[in-house]
């Protein structure tokens, strides 16, 4: 039985892989796609959150106060 060492991986074969420009530009899109996909999530997360928020802040600001805030968005 052969003992592989560290210096017989610099001698080893390469490893070639050949796929077509379709199928790297498919993937390409597909990652693209989820990408977006968990922007989205991230968004409407972010959105669920400021709506808590400002319910929060209803609660414990007088409406004046309140009203202020939601001018400077």
């Amino acid at each position: 039985m052969y003992n592989y060492s560290l210096f017989d991986s610099f001698f080893a074969p390469t490893r070639v892989i050949v796929v077509s420009e379709e199928r790297l530009k498919a993937k390409e899109i597909e990652l693209k796609e989820n990408q977006i996909k968990v922007v989205n999530n991230r968004i409407d997360e972010l959105v669920k959150y400021r709506s808590e928020l400002q319910d929060e802040l209803k609660q414990l600001a007088p409406s004046k106060e309140v009203n202020e805030v939601n001018d400077d968005n």
